[in-house]
């Protein structure tokens, strides 16, 4: 009977070879595999298992009153690919239905023994957590978790008598024809995913050896031109139908399928790029709607977008498209999150260059202006004429001369409080009213409870500096330089107003354009939003004739609140 029953079920194991070859198709073993799952979709596995599981017992050949069955195979892969959790929840969904739809004196011992098995198996993966299970440890698993059932039965199985009948009858069928199996099913598991694992792999060199050829264009920051040519070499791999490449508010590249229409409404972001821009997660679209293309023509069906990151800021995103969803799959998905992890990288070492350089040309800015030898000469004489008339204020105004130069030695490039900063600006500003006097008027209202709050050097005497400068020097009779510091909710607000000659904001764009004449202002307010984030930095309000207002926004952080933060952060 036993050489009957084992050829038997040796027939059913065919059942369980299309099972594992179907599940190894499926999206959500090839997301377990890249290590992607969520808890929502490791449920979504145990149940599959539990089904498997549950097939197994309809399979099953009627012996004794009771089922010889191949329900452990489902039960134990769940255990052996997704650990004791999902082998036990499997387990409980596959003894369960045998315990409640099917009776009988085995029925309780059956659903035991399928629960024990599940967390025997998940034990096992947990000995090997991170490599493939060798064949053999699959086999011997299966032997020992058809050992366990047999042993349930045995111990909990009541008549005993009918218990070791059953025993005697099963055991060696269900132990051989389940432990192998359970080996061929995990086999066909294990090949699949070694199929993706190595598609992985040449994905995962084909994204470096593409970071590679766009590391020159991306060093120089997120634009048009390395936006372009990012696409143009990601689209040259033939892959794709369409790949596109945006700021936070435009498309700046799009080669492709559908190039036409994107490029024409390049301020129209589509509805998937404002969600990760939002998010900051990747998303993929695998239906037009979700895609949100405001083109109603659009020929492309499905989409990774992946956003790019500035450290925790997102300034963009990077899209692969396809014009059929089908062709869209895991290892695309997972190609396209590194390269654009790598690209983040790329930018954020460009923007880290950027800010080296800016704070390099703070400090040159600084030396040039307070060691200036116009400005020195300047200085010097106006202190010379006032030592004979005004003894006292020449030697105020070469202790002031005397901070502006330790200031430019010692803080400059620093983080200081911006009591520090206002001291050197009305150092700066009491030389120059010494040289201009009544031609330069100088009004504060500033709230002295800010004094402590940290902020980066230089950022307010620039700004000062091209007031007196550009604003006020060229005015025949003069004029007045208000300097308003206030705190609005947790930022701090500097504003410098004066009341010059102005200028044409449509022409010179003082924050855009690379001009000697605003340098200074441009430095700051790159400074600010590098440092700080696009919500933050420089807005400027002018027109000739009359004057100009420049207000700078930066975040009010003391000493002792950055010290904590950085505690925090690294507790």
């Amino acid at each position: 009977m036993e050489d009957s029953l084992l050829l038997k079920m040796v027939e059913r194991m065919s059942i369980a070879a299309t099972l594992a070859f179907l599940l190894s198709q499926t999206s959500l073993l090839q997301r377990l595999n890249y290590r992607s799952v969520t808890i929502f979709d490791k449920a979504k596995l145990a149940v599959i298992f539990g089904l498997i599981g549950i097939v197994g017992t309809y399979a099953g050949i009627p012996v004794d009153d009771a089922l010889a069955n191949s329900r452990v195979i489902g039960v134990m892969a769940a255990g052996l690919i997704g650990g004791p959790v999902m082998g036990a929840a499997a387990g409980l969904i596959a003894g369960g239905h045998r315990y409640f739809l099917f009776g009988g004196f085995s029925a309780f011992s059956c659903a035991l023994a399928n629960l024990v098995e599940g967390l025997f198996a998940g034990m096992v993966r947990k000995w090997y957590p991170h490599a493939a299970l060798p064949w053999w440890v699959v086999l011997l698993s299966g032997v020992v978790g058809e050992v366990l059932q047999m042993a349930i039965i045995l111990l909990t199985a009541r008549p005993f008598d009918m218990a070791l009948t059953l025993v005697e009858h099963i055991a060696l069928p269900m132990i051989v024809a389940n432990s192998i199996g359970l080996t061929i099913f995990m086999a066909i598991i294990r090949m699949t995913m070694d199929v993706q694992q190595q598609a992985g792999a040449a994905q995962s060199q084909k994204a470096l050896a593409i970071a590679a050829e766009t590391l020159a264009y991306f060093r120089k920051g997120l634009d048009e031109a390395s936006a372009q040519a990012a696409a143009d070499i990601i689209y040259a791999t033939g892959s794709y139908h369409a790949v596109a490449v945006t700021n936070a508010t435009e498309v700046l590249a799009f080669v492709g399928d559908g190039a036409e229409h994107h490029r024409a409404r390049r301020h129209e972001l589509t509805k998937a790029t404002v969600r990760v821009l939002q998010s900051g997660e990747i998303f993929v679209a695998r239906t037009r709607e979700e895609i949100g293309c405001p083109c109603g023509i659009c020929r492309l069906e499905s989409a990774i977008v992946a956003p790019l990151k500035r450290g925790e800021q997102v300034i963009g995103s990077f899209k692969l498209y396809y014009t059929n969803s089908k062709l869209l799959n895991q290892s695309d998905v997972v190609f396209a999150k590194g390269l654009a992890q790598l690209f983040s990288i790329q930018l954020e070492l460009a923007e880290i260059d950027r800010q080296a350089k800016l704070v390099a040309r703070a400090e040159l800015k600084a030396l040039q202006a307070q060691i200036n030898p116009h400005f020195l000469f300047n200085t010097l004489n106006t202190i010379t004429s006032l030592i004979r008339t005004k003894p006292d204020q020449a030697r105020e105004l070469l202790q002031k001369l005397g901070s502006i130069f330790r200031f430019a030695l010692q803080k400059a490039g620093h983080a200081i409080t911006l009591e520090e900063e206002l001291a050197q600006v009305r150092a700066y500003l009491a030389i120059e009213k010494a040289r201009y006097e009544e031609k330069l008027c100088i009004e504060e209202n500033i709230d002295e409870r800010l004094g402590a709050c940290l902020i980066p050097s230089l950022i307010i005497q620039p700004i000062v500096e091209n007031a007196v400068i550009h604003g006020l020097k060229p005015k025949v009779d003069g004029g007045t330089i208000w300097l308003d510091v206030q705190q609005r909710s947790s930022d701090v607000v500097v504003v410098i107003r004066d009341d010059g000659v102005g200028m044409d904001l449509q022409a010179c764009h003082p924050l855009e354009q690379n001009s000697a004449a605003h340098i200074g202002m441009q430095n700051v307010h790159e400074r600010l939003q590098g440092q700080y984030g696009g919500s933050y930095g420089l807005t400027v309000q002018s027109a000739p004739g009359e004057g100009t207002v420049v207000t700078l926004v930066l975040p009010c952080k003391t000493r002792s609140e950055e010290e904590h933060a950085q505690q925090h952060c690294c507790g």
